[in-house]
């Protein structure tokens, strides 16, 4: 099976996948989000794969291709680039294996995925700034030194392996409406719809991806391979220019609908699963849950939403509380400028206080050149119950003709 770089697979190659599945490679769980479920107005299920071990579905197509890899083949070793998810599943499949394995990373990658992949075992080099720089270079090194290359996405292994996400999806929900699922270079996408197509025809698959790298989008709208994104975005794991040639020609044949989503959508959705359901999800692994709960596009359907990996920075983590926190109208920050004499800040305090809110954090100004002799600046990050709450506690502040600035 092994090189078949260039062939489309079929849904023959997602069985056999499946069949020679290991305990490395968990089936992992479908849970029901009553919370979700209210706020789009379905039924929505979370397929849980950011529990697979590495930490996303990647390590299933990277586990299959290494199994499927000659003696010979696994003697040369293996290189793969990827912006980490990939990254960390080749590292940890080769390692199971015993095989020397390389994988270019951008050099902006995020530093808990670059230290994952070392972790299992990989020699990373950091090279280029987004997963098409580093897929060069990585091309690059394994002409030079005959490794063998496993593609992030356009390889019918990789897809195979994906695949048995579909046929899991099938078998834990049978009656499922519609799949939402992340796309980036298109693996996972055109793995669950050879699997679920094949089974189930009727069943909707929807592609989500990211409106700062709309690659796939674009192609599926034109009928033809574009290149185009490269605008920044939290979704690094989904950040590529250009899509596959098989992951296209699957997806182009058989998907039902591609969507794009923002980052603040993305930001919501992480903040929310958090919240929730306690459910720490990368951006990428995101995008399905975040075009549901702002378009609610299937009203009373059963829905399955793959949240497709939890490898994410400890700094962004930081971010994504803080701000969605602000994008849901609980976390103010406001910058206030008041006279310069005892009690004049108490006074502020007093109207805060009998708004219910909770001050977070306070940083006084007297020093600054733009603060006038005899005044004082205060910006203050301020918790409330929600939006409603927040206008009213702004408000509160205009009639008793406080002068503040929003600043989120």
């Amino acid at each position: 099976m092994a090189g078949r770089f260039s062939v489309r697979p079929t849904y023959d190659d997602v069985t056999r996948a499946d069949s020679i599945r290991t305990e490395e490679i968990r089936k992992t769980p479908l849970v029901y989000s009553p919370t979700f479920s209210r706020m789009c107005d379905s039924e929505i299920y979370l397929k849980a794969e950011f529990q697979q071990k590495t930490g996303a579905f990647k390590i299933r197509g990277a586990y299959y291709k290494i199994q499927s890899l000659s003696k010979k083949e696994k003697e040369r070793g293996v290189i793969a680039a990827s912006a980490g998810n990939h990254a960390q599943g080749v590292a940890y499949a080769a390692q199971q294996e015993n095989i020397p394995c390389t994988v270019v990373m951008p050099k902006n990658a995020s530093p808990a995925k670059v230290a994952a992949t070392r972790w299992y075992g990989a020699n990373v080099i950091l090279e280029g700034t987004n997963y098409d720089e580093s897929s060069t270079k990585a091309a690059e090194i394994a002409k030079e030194t005959g490794a063998i290359s496993i593609h992030a996405f356009d390889d019918a292994e990789i897809i195979a392996g994906q695949g048995v996400i579909g046929l899991e999806i099938l078998e834990q929900m049978p009656d499922v409406d519609e799949i939402y699922l992340p796309i980036g270079g298109g693996g996972l996408a055109a793995g669950v719809l050879l699997a679920v197509k094949e089974k189930n025809p009727n069943v909707r698959v929807i592609g989500v991806q990211s409106s700062s790298y709309p690659s796939m989008y674009e192609s599926w709208k034109a009928g033809l391979l574009t290149s185009t994104g490269g605008k920044i975005t939290i979704a690094d794991g989904i950040s590529v220019r250009v899509p596959g040639q098989i992951t296209f020609s699957i997806i182009n044949d058989l998907i039902d609908d591609i969507v794009l989503v923002d980052d603040s959508q993305i930001t919501k959705a992480m903040f929310l699963l958090m919240e929730r359901m306690k459910y720490v999800v990368e951006p990428a692994g995101a995008v399905g849950l975040a075009y549901l709960l702002s378009k609610k596009p299937s009203p009373g359907k059963k829905i399955v939403t793959i949240l497709a990996g939890g490898n994410i920075d400890m700094y962004l983590l930081g971010q994504i509380v803080y701000k969605g926190l602000a994008g849901m109208g609980r976390l103010l920050k406001i910058s206030i400028l008041m006279p310069d004499r005892p009690g004049a800040f108490r006074e502020i305090v007093n109207e805060i206080s009998a708004a219910n809110a909770n001050i977070v954090e306070v940083v006084h100004d007297r020093l600054s050149s733009d603060i006038a002799a005899g005044s004082a600046a205060v910006t203050m990050s301020l918790e409330t119950q929600g939006v409603k709450q927040a206008e009213s506690l702004l408000e509160t502040l205009r009639e008793k003709k406080i002068q503040f600035k929003l600043l989120s």
